[in-house]
């Protein structure tokens, strides 16, 4: 069995039915996981990533709740505990905010974004907590973006609630490695989306990173879903509370 080997582990991925999410559900199947894929909205999207996912063939289920709220966290990991006993991987993948400038935004925005953004990512991590006990440890990766050290159009809380994120996953690493459980995050570089495009200027950023991209071209999601897969593997076992940025180069250039 090699150390990037997952056959046996179990894993929670958060919004896990679509985009990135949905990739990283995908790789971690391919190297042997039962996966989980939690949603709030997109059912049908999450069934139709089990159901690949069980093609591949692992277990796979679908798992309904929202991470910003305490109650639903709990009542999730609840429900993972009673279904399989242990948890073995939490990936912090769900992700939402009001991409907006600063002077158009409210305190609902605010409250809105970092509580499924940064608080959700450590009411998930509390909850697992005992499920990645009952197996001696575990592994959680958390999803973030180059927004969280750069300053980008629009992206004041998406950028603040990653920057505190990652903060979280400092935190989570220290407090944490006494139970067995390693924590870290992975920031993408910008990702072609359906939401990216609905922005006016979004071919413009399109265009321009790809220009400005060492690579050569755009993040796709199979090149983030790799990385987590990494990290949740044992060959990552000595890399703790640390943000892995997979942007082809692009954040290394003024």
């Amino acid at each position: 069995m090699s150390e990037s080997d997952l056959t046996g582990k179990l894993a929670l991925i958060t919004g896990g039915g679509r985009g990135i999410g949905r990739a990283i559900a995908l790789e971690l199947a391919r190297r042997g996981a039962d996966v989980l894929v939690n949603y709030v909205r997109h059912a049908d999207a999450a069934a139709e990533t089990a159901a690949e996912a069980r093609s591949l063939g692992r277990q796979a289920e679908t798992i309904r709740g929202n991470v910003a709220d305490e109650a639903h966290v709990t009542r999730m990991l609840d429900e993972v505990g009673k279904r399989f006993g242990y948890l073995d991987i939490l990936i912090n993948n769900s992700a939402s905010g009001v991409n907006r400038p600063v002077t158009e935004l409210t305190p609902h925005h605010w409250d809105w974004t970092m509580n499924v953004n940064a608080r959700g990512a450590w009411l998930c991590a509390r909850a697992a907590l005992p499920l990645m006990q009952a197996r001696g440890g575990g592994v959680v990766v958390s999803l973030s973006s180059l927004g969280a050290s750069r300053v980008m159009r629009d992206y004041f809380l998406v950028g603040v609630s990653k920057a505190a994120l990652e903060a979280v996953t400092r935190y989570l690493a220290v407090e944490l490695a006494v139970h067995g459980v390693r924590v870290n995050a992975v920031s993408g570089g910008l990702v072609e989306t359906d939401a990216l495009k609905s922005f006016p200027w979004g071919a413009d950023v399109i265009r321009q990173t790809i220009e400005r991209t060492p690579a050569g071209r755009m993040v796709e999601p199979a090149d983030i879903a790799r990385v987590v897969a990494f990290l949740a593997s044992p060959a990552a076992e000595m890399i703790r509370g640390q943000t892995i940025i997979v942007d082809g180069g692009f954040s290394l250039l003024a």
